[in-house]
């Protein structure tokens, strides 16, 4: 059975390539294009096994995913070493050194066709440098993921509609954690109203979540980009500021941004990520969805913490959500922490948190509810500020229930991170 090439190579001797495919025992040319948008039709339309690429300007990590979600494995061709650098920064796992020549090319697509989605394995002798390895390429946010010590654990702090408090959970469980020994990234992914960056008093901030999403889909999102990005707002806790308005979020494609968690988790123990609610496909435009940030999140979650707030239409809300995040595949290995906010007697009876409890349990299986009282008074001086609960009202109700929880989630990450470990 041969492997079927489609050929998408803009040099000089990309007929030479495409006769060397053709010749290839095992190979053959399924379409030869003319730009990387014809290339993906064509891999969409189910022609082809392999993807040989010279360096486009159309090249980024959304072109790559979609050929690989398509079932083709990739060979790049890059003219320089600079270029070599950027496909494996998209991804790329096949990547043949500047100036291979239509031989090793022809050879590296047999080996690709017979080992879909995996790096060729060259013999030296053959091949010098062919192939490539991450360790070669120190700068790239690649050199963290053969690492799993390095990778910090990712806590993504969602909920259903109706504001139920994701931003005022998000913030002070990173402050807490912080205050904690955690060394913590937070992260505003919320593109229907990111409001983290005001929440903790940063103003004229340029959103640095756009920024690492266009670095990432270009292939350039290095640690020390994301470091530029990321703005101390608390001891230990730093902050990837969302976007500035919602008409933005085409930005943050789920291509990009998988690179942006990565970046993340190698550069900090915890990362926390203040999600948007909406967990639907249905608003896409020109192959984007709104919701793609909030979906990539939660697949890269260790743990989600969901919040819901305590009047009657709140917990409905929340059971409803717990639902429908349950029906998200994305979402699947997660674990959940489940959290009732502003609980007060006013709404929920006279023993609030039994009731709240009570409810989840009975309509969500919920086995465990954290609940954070109403303190209008110290979350209304914490927004005034700008600032945490720890730092304005450090003897509050909400505050000690934010840390008890803080701990409780922090726990749980190191739990699963041991778990990964002996598994």
């Amino acid at each position: 059975m041969s492997g079927a090439v489609i050929v998408a190579v803009r040099a000089a001797n990309e007929a030479e390539i495409a006769t060397a495919i053709g010749s290839r025992a095992g190979l053959s040319v399924a379409r030869r294009c003319a730009d990387l948008s014809e290339a993906v039709a064509a891999a969409q339309a189910g022609i082809g096994d392999v993807v040989v690429t010279s360096e486009h300007a159309q090249l980024d990590r959304a072109i790559v995913r979609r050929l690989e979600k398509a079932g083709l494995a990739i060979v790049g061709i890059p003219s320089d070493a600079r270029a070599r650098e950027a496909m494996l920064g998209l991804g790329i796992l096949t990547v043949l050194a500047p100036g291979a020549t239509a031989e090793q090319v022809a050879a590296a697509a047999h080996a690709a066709s017979t080992e879909p989605r995996a790096a060729a394995a060259f013999p030296d002798a053959a091949f010098p440098e062919a192939a490539f390895s991450r360790a070669a390429f120190p700068n790239s946010v690649l050199d963290k993921l053969e690492e799993p010590h390095a990778r910090g654990a990712m806590v993504v702090v969602w909920g259903p509609t109706g504001a139920p408090g994701r931003t005022t959970i998000a913030t002070n469980l990173a402050v807490e954690a912080a205050r904690g020994g955690s060394d913590v990234v937070l992260i505003d992914a919320d593109t229907y109203g990111g409001a983290v960056a005001s929440a903790l008093g940063v103003v004229d901030e340029a959103p640095g979540i756009a920024a690492l999403a266009r670095a990432a889909l270009r292939g350039e999102l290095t640690q020390a980009l994301f470091a530029r990005h990321a703005v101390e707002v608390a001891p230990g806790v730093r902050l990837v500021s969302g976007i500035s308005r919602a008409d933005r979020w085409p930005e943050l494609s789920a291509e990009a941004l998988e690179a942006a968690w990565e970046a993340a988790r190698g550069g900090a123990g915890l990362v926390v990520v203040d999600a948007g609610f909406a967990l639907e496909r249905a608003d896409v435009l020109g192959g984007r969805d709104r919701n793609a940030a909030t979906l990539s999140a939660l697949a890269a979650a260790d743990v989600i913490v969901a919040v819901g707030s305590s009047e009657p239409l709140g917990i409905q809300r929340l059971v409803q959500g717990l639902s429908d995040l349950a029906s998200v595949p994305e979402a699947a290995d997660a674990r959940r922490v489940v959290v009732v906010n502003r609980v007060r007697a006013s709404v929920a009876g006279a023993y609030p948190e039994r009731a709240v409890a009570d409810a989840l349990a009975r309509y969500a299986s919920v086995a465990e509810t954290w609940t954070v009282p109403f303190d209008p008074r110290a979350c209304d001086a914490a927004a005034l500020a700008g600032a945490a609960l720890a730092e304005t009202a450090p003897r509050s109700g909400a505050r000690r229930a934010i840390a008890a929880l803080a701990g409780h989630v922090v726990a749980v990450c190191s739990a699963e991170r041991a778990t990964t470990s002996a598994s």
